[in-house]
């Protein structure tokens, strides 16, 4: 798969709304947990785009997710 070009309305996004004040990757790992508990919504349907040597899934294969899974 192709990587996507950069987008600079994107980036800023992430920058200002999901990873602001984060200095550390910790800090940054916790931005974008907090950022898709508030976005996500439960239960959802999410297509496989690419197939990966490491995952069952195959390109098209549809997966639902019914609730949060929290580490831990």
């Amino acid at each position: 798969m192709a990587k996507a070009k950069k987008n600079a309305e994107r980036e800023n996004r992430i920058a200002e709304e999901i990873i602001v004040d984060a200095y550390s990757p910790e800090e940054q790992a916790m931005g974008w947990y907090y950022y898709l508990e508030d976005k996500l919504c439960f239960p959802f349907l999410a297509t496989c785009i690419a197939e990966r040597a490491t995952s069952p899934l195959r390109k098209g294969d549809e997966v639902g997710q019914q609730q949060r899974q929290y580490p831990g």
